[in-house]
């Protein structure tokens, strides 16, 4: 397995410290907000990462933090008339609900920062005892100047950094380039005790010190957005190997940014969409699958099209599994794997599983992987339509033995698929459910009328009364759903997308 390290710059081949075990951190939210697709795509491409690890039989640790004091949390606190700690638990549970609503697994360890206040305090003072932070009445500061290493994550220059500094009013730092450890008390505002005065701690100290805890030092993988390689992270790695004079991280992961219309998708920028919104017009499949077809690294660009796109194509595999079912009945029996459409399925099935896993050991490739898939989704509608008419009429071609062989080999590439990325792993008719669901929610259409019209029209049609028969045809058609005669005398039935 071979993953690209921002550290490196360099795409290495992954060896863990103490494999099989892997201890992984990824930082987590600030809770002052609901969160928007930038934050699913980094919680899901992190998902993944976790999920593959541990299908190559690593024993992972996984933690992500929640920043539950900040600066953010006390302004919205403080606008909106609310506790910042209730804000703070508010938005954590919402976040919570998202991230199962998504289909994430949940991590292991889940810290708070308010929870670890003393581990970031003994932190801070093992800077303040080497010389590498200072104390001024707006609080405890890091000296940048004093950690020679500093910036060889995001591989800036410090005298490119100095230029572009600035100084607020309020701070009396040694230096322009010196960030916050510990904030001084202000009225008003939640605060600790310390050895340098009540306060709260800054922003990075918080997640040096709780990875540090739970994960120990040096771990294996921090993971993250691309926008906090700098500054967050560089001070993150200043402040752990400053305090403990060894490796913070071995491998960094940096997961690239959702664009709307060629900019960031962000809060500051006003342009996001929320990942409550998108449930309510998406199934979970279908996020994920727009998420995690394009490389982890890569930008993606969010458009009304580009996840309708992923959502169709989400039912392009579950419309085929719903069909093999189908087709043992309807087979003529004959030596299995002899025709032509066979022996191409039987190939591309049992090359599957390697080609799959030889996309994810390259940089986690999931575009790939994706693409190995859909192709054998191509060459099974191929086989079926040979073999038996999805509707039922005369086979051709096929064996029983074969289908249920292929059966058994697809649930096992859908096993695998499932385990890798997290889709793909209900059964048809209740993604089916799912997804009419969704739709119907989405777009204002009642399920029960919609079914109640479907019955009419069936028993209008019975009553050879076409004219009612067409009328409620054109009634459906008009709510913009779409339905389908079976020779069953059932009618399946869906929403437009």
């Amino acid at each position: 397995m071979k993953i690209y390290n921002t550290l490196t710059k360099k795409i290495v081949e992954f060896t863990p410290i103490d494999p099989p075990n892997v201890n992984m951190y990824v930082c987590g939210i600030t809770a002052y907000d609901s969160c928007h697709m930038g934050h699913a795509r980094a919680a899901v491409a992190f998902d993944m990462v976790v999920r593959y690890l541990k299908f190559n039989g690593y024993k992972v640790k996984f933690a992500k933090n929640y920043t539950d004091i900040d600066d953010k949390i006390i302004n919205r606190a403080n606008k909106e008339g609310r506790n910042w700690k209730e804000l703070a638990e508010f938005y954590i549970k919402e976040y919570a609900e998202d991230m199962a609503g998504l289909g994430n697994l949940r991590p292991d360890i889940e810290p708070r920062a308010t929870d670890h206040i003393p581990e970031m305090i003994a932190t801070i003072q093992k800077l303040f005892d080497k010389g590498l932070a200072y104390q001024t009445k707006s609080g405890i500061y890091f000296s940048v100047r004093k950690f020679p290493s500093y910036g060889k994550l995001s591989g800036k220059n410090i005298e490119d950094l100095e230029s572009g500094a600035r100084v607020s009013v309020d701070e009396e730092k040694n230096d322009p380039l010196d960030f916050a450890l510990w904030k001084a008390s202000k009225p008003g505002e939640p605060e600790w005790a310390s050895p340098w005065g009540k306060g709260r701690p800054g922003w990075h100290i918080e997640c040096s010190a709780m990875s540090s805890k739970y994960l120990g030092q040096p771990f294996d993988i921090h993971g993250g957005g691309s926008d906090l390689i700098f500054p967050h992270h560089e001070n993150e790695i200043a402040q752990a190997e400053g305090a403990c004079d060894c490796q913070f991280v071995k491998y960094w992961l940096h997961n690239g940014f959702i664009n709307i219309n060629a900019e960031k998708m962000s809060k500051s920028l006003g342009n996001f969409l929320t990942i409550r919104e998108i449930r309510k017009r998406h199934d979970f499949e279908a996020v994920r699958y727009f998420l995690l077809s394009s490389n982890y690294r890569s930008a993606i660009d969010y458009t009304d099209a580009a996840i309708s796109e992923a959502a169709v194509a989400v039912d392009r595999f579950y419309e085929m599994a719903a069909r093999m079912p189908k087709l043992e009945a309807g087979s003529k029996k004959q030596e299995a794997g002899k025709t032509p459409p066979e022996k191409e399925l039987a190939e591309a099935l049992n090359a599957a599983e390697k080609k799959i896993t030889d996309f994810m050991d390259d940089d986690l490739n999931s575009s790939g992987a994706f693409g190995v898939v859909f192709e054998l989704v191509r060459l099974t509608n191929k086989y079926l339509d040979t073999a038996c008419h999805p509707e039922g009429a005369k086979a051709t071609e096929g064996s029983p033995d074969f289908t249920r062989q292929i059966s058994s080999k697809w649930h096992e590439i859908a096993g695998i698929f499932n385990a890798i990325f997290g889709i793909f792993g209900s059964e048809p008719q209740g993604y089916q459910n799912r997804r009419k669901n969704i739709a119907t929610s989405s777009k204002g259409v009642d399920t029960a009328a919609v079914e109640t019209l479907i019955a009419d029209r069936a028993t209008a049609r019975k009553a050879k009364d076409f004219a009612s028969a067409d009328a409620i045809k054109k009634q459906l058609t008009d709510m913009g759903v779409e339905f389908k005669d079976k020779p069953d005398g059932t009618t399946e039935w869906k929403v437009k997308r």
